[in-house]
């Protein structure tokens, strides 16, 4: 786009946004004058392949692998991640580890490989390395899970940033999930993949591979622009011939290094959550419902309160959008339309319902003005690359951006949140206008030559920008940790990448509207928790326009079993659940006061997830991902070990087919008994969606006098359940249930002989024979 093609694009904006229209317009040009300047054409390049093996240094874990024109350092950690770096790169820096480099495990060995290569032989994986560079993952037992061939770069040849290529072979039965939260998934079909953050919902360069033999993370540490072509495999009929599945990553830079866990999904996860932080705890009001509203006073946030109120629709939170700020100020609030914001956060929070802010990382150029003084002063804002601050357009003006890959950004900015708590807000949720947004043409604020700090290594934004919703929630989680160390922090991002779940969930702006855009939230949700983040969820209703009743109560049922449960709406187009009319809302009640009772359950499933990095929403394989038909179902999916939720995802639907894990299932709400693996025909009437629970589960649930009970699912015949239940307050209660005789026994399992619960208990699926197809 040229100079004219950005006057054209000015000449739609109006007469009443010609001021703005024209700041876009500077702002577009001054980011493309900055490419041409601080990016000069990259030129002639070198390809270069790592060449013939020339010999091998063992190391701790592993050791260091030299070919001709390159060498591969090969590392496995205690836990079982394996690392590879090519080119002489190391585990660290790194914006994805926590705690540093782990561990290398003592007993791995290196050894030569009988066709001439060499081989890493650990306790749960080995890897063998060609002589031309190709690498193996193997299970001990031999059975090839990946095979990396020799990896390529393009090098400029007036130096610069290298790009780089690498193409991988997986089992012909495999099946590929992750990279983020991608509306397409869960399962990634045949097709391109950008790790772009703003051209999807959130890219993340983890990639979970499912197959017979086992299943495999694969993570590619580069925050680099790039893509994954993947290719789904396929097996020979009768005597044919196997077509492997095939990835081809392309990064726009380095360096070319990788993390590699292999296992059973459970351990994959878990092993995952020890290389990159465990996932941060929400507050238990977090796990209920919350509602967000770009509210336009403190007088309609009380009514839209005493609405929910007085219909018996429970509320657990209330985010104020953006527009509660004072213009272009991201810690000020609006004193003419929010004069008494602390006393009103006061009354809410005896009330049961907590404020939360929404945080906009675009700082408004305001001479005078605290925040934009302050950040001026620590040096605090990106600048270019001739060492002028980065100017933007955001929706309140001319505005400049932190650095948040600096240490002292963050603190600057994580210290700003005083205010917000001071005003009375629980929780922060960082929206629109953050520099992996869009301007008004489409493209992110700031220009790709953009400098950033990097933690001192420096680089510009092309490396940088995948990592900016990270930084910028870990200079939030950091600061309330410093401010209010007696209160869990509540950090929901609009974007993220590895490691995000460290510093709390993910919110990935507007879906669409319409069916598809229901079916993706499920999907993009889904995707999320195999790369490591549990608590996420999206907008009930979707991002605007006409949603039918249907639409907005199917979608407002699927949120309801979402970790992250939030409805949303507009000044202008109001989507309360009243204003469906009779039949929505009592069937809205139904799915809030549904929600109100398991919330201890989430309690506990946000507890299990921090420990062992198993998310609460879970594909239907989970248990078991040798079952093909299991890695197929994309429509269902299992919320914790204990319930099964097959959310209805067309219109007109009273009825659905759903896909069965081994076991005994049943029916929620009439008790009948189904037996998988197998498909089995539910109903599914417009006031609720099939919720199935496994037999001998037990879920703890909110009595009728908010006191934690237990619903013990009655186990099959012949045998054993239980659970692990974690109350908010601490520790963890283990029960088991089994049969005796003619009636189901309960039993609290602690250090010495099991014991009577002494939390009330229900039994249910006591009612017959299952039946199932």
């Amino acid at each position: 786009m040229n100079g004219r093609d950005l006057v054209r694009s000015w000449d739609g904006v109006g007469a009443g946004r010609a001021t703005r229209g024209m700041r876009a317009v500077r702002a577009a040009w001054h980011r493309r004058r900055s490419d041409a300047v601080g990016l000069p054409p990259r030129g002639a390049e070198r390809a270069r392949v790592p060449g013939e093996l020339r010999e091998a240094e063992p190391g701790p874990g592993g050791g260091v692998i030299r070919f001709a024109r390159s060498e591969l350092r090969i590392v496995v950690a205690v836990g079982g991640a394996v690392f590879l770096g090519w080119d002489g790169a190391g585990p660290e820096p790194s914006y994805a580890l926590a705690g540093g480099t782990p561990e290398a495990d003592p007993r791995v060995v290196l050894e030569p490989d009988k066709d001439g290569g060499w081989q890493v032989v650990a306790e749960r994986v080995t890897v063998v390395v060609s002589r031309h560079g190709a690498v193996e993952i193997r299970t001990p037992g031999g059975l090839v899970l990946r095979r990396e061939l020799p990896p390529r770069w393009w090098e400029p040849l007036g130096g610069g940033a290298a790009r780089w290529t690498q193409r991988a072979e997986v089992a012909a039965d495999a099946r590929f999930f992750g990279l983020g939260g991608r509306t397409s998934g869960p399962r990634l079909r045949d097709g391109a993949y950008r790790l772009w953050n703003g051209a999807t919902p959130v890219a993340i360069p983890v990639q979970l591979v499912v197959a017979d033999a086992a299943a495999h993370l694969v993570f590619h540490d580069t925050p680099w622009d790039g893509t994954v072509v993947l290719r789904e495999g396929e097996e020979g009929a009768g005597s044919g011939h196997d077509r492997a599945g095939r990835c081809e990553i392309r990064m726009d830079g380095g360096p070319l290094r990788s993390w590699v866990i292999v296992g059973i999904p459970a351990r994959v996860l878990g092993a995952w959550a020890a290389l990159t932080g465990a996932p941060a705890l929400p507050p238990a009001w977090a796990l209920g419902h919350q509602h967000a509203r770009d509210f336009t006073g403190e007088q309609e946030i009380r009514a839209i309160v005493a609405g929910y109120q007085e219909r018996d629709l429970p509320l657990d939170a209330v985010h104020l959008d953006a527009g509660h700020h004072d213009v272009g100020r991201p810690f000020s609030v609006d004193q003419d339309r929010f004069p008494k914001l602390p006393v009103l956060a006061e009354e809410m929070r005896r009330d049961g319902v907590r404020l939360v802010s929404a945080v906009d990382a675009a700082v408004r150029v305001m001479p005078g003005d605290p925040v934009y003084e302050g950040g001026s002063a620590v040096d605090a804002f990106v600048r270019d690359a001739s060492g002028r601050t980065v100017r933007g357009e955001g929706r309140a003006g001319e505005a400049v951006f932190p650095d948040f890959t600096h240490a002292r950004a963050r603190a600057w900015w994580g210290g700003l949140y005083e205010e917000r708590l001071e005003q009375g807000f629980a929780g922060f949720w960082h929206g629109a206008h953050e520099p992996s947004a869009r301007d008004a043409f489409g493209e992110p604020p700031l220009p790709r030559s953009a400098r950033h700090a990097l933690e001192g290594a420096g680089g510009d934004h092309r490396e940088a920008h995948n990592l900016d919703a990270l930084c910028m929630a870990r200079a939030a989680y950091e600061g309330l940790s410093e401010l209010a160390p007696e209160e869990r922090p509540f950090v929901l991002s609009r974007s993220g990448w590895a490691g995000t779940q460290r510093y709390g969930g993910i919110w990935p702006g507007d879906m669409g509207t319409g069916w598809p855009a229901l079916r993706a939230s499920l999907s993009l949700v889904l995707g999320l928790g195999l790369c490591g983040v549990p608590y996420t969820g999206t907008d009930v209703g979707g991002s605007g326009g006409d949603v039918s009743p249907e639409l907005y109560l199917r979608w407002f049922q699927l949120g309801s079993y979402l970790p992250l449960f939030r409805t949303r709406t507009s000044a202008r187009a109001g989507r309360e659940p009243w204003e469906f009319g009779a039949e929505v809302l009592g069937h809205a009640r139904v799915a809030l006061l549904e929600r109100r009772r398991l919330v201890p359950y989430f309690v506990t499933l946000a507890h299990l997830a921090r420990w062992t990095g198993a998310p609460a929403v879970r594909p239907l394989w989970w248990g078991a991902p040798e079952d093909r038909a299991l890695r197929d179902c994309e429509d269902a999916f299992l919320l914790g070990d204990s319930l099964l939720v097959a959310p209805v995802l067309d219109p007109g639907a009273e009825r659905r087919a759903v896909r069965l894990p081994r076991g005994r299932w049943y029916d929620t709400v009439t008790e009948r008994a189904y037996e998988g693996p197998g498909q089995v025909l539910v109903e599914a009437p417009r006031g609720r969606i099939p919720v199935l629970a496994r037999a001998g589960a037990v879920v703890p649930v909110r009595g009728a006098d908010g006191a934690l009970e237990l619903e013990v699912w009655a186990p099959a015949p012949g045998r054993a359940g239980g659970a692990l239940v974690v109350p908010d307050t601490g520790g963890i209660e283990r029960y088991v249930t089994r049969w005796d005789g003619t009636r189901v026994v309960v039993t609290r399992e602690t250090d010495g002989a099991p014991a009577e619960p002494s939390r009330p208990v229900r039994v249910r699926g006591l009612g017959g024979a299952a039946t199932g197809q």
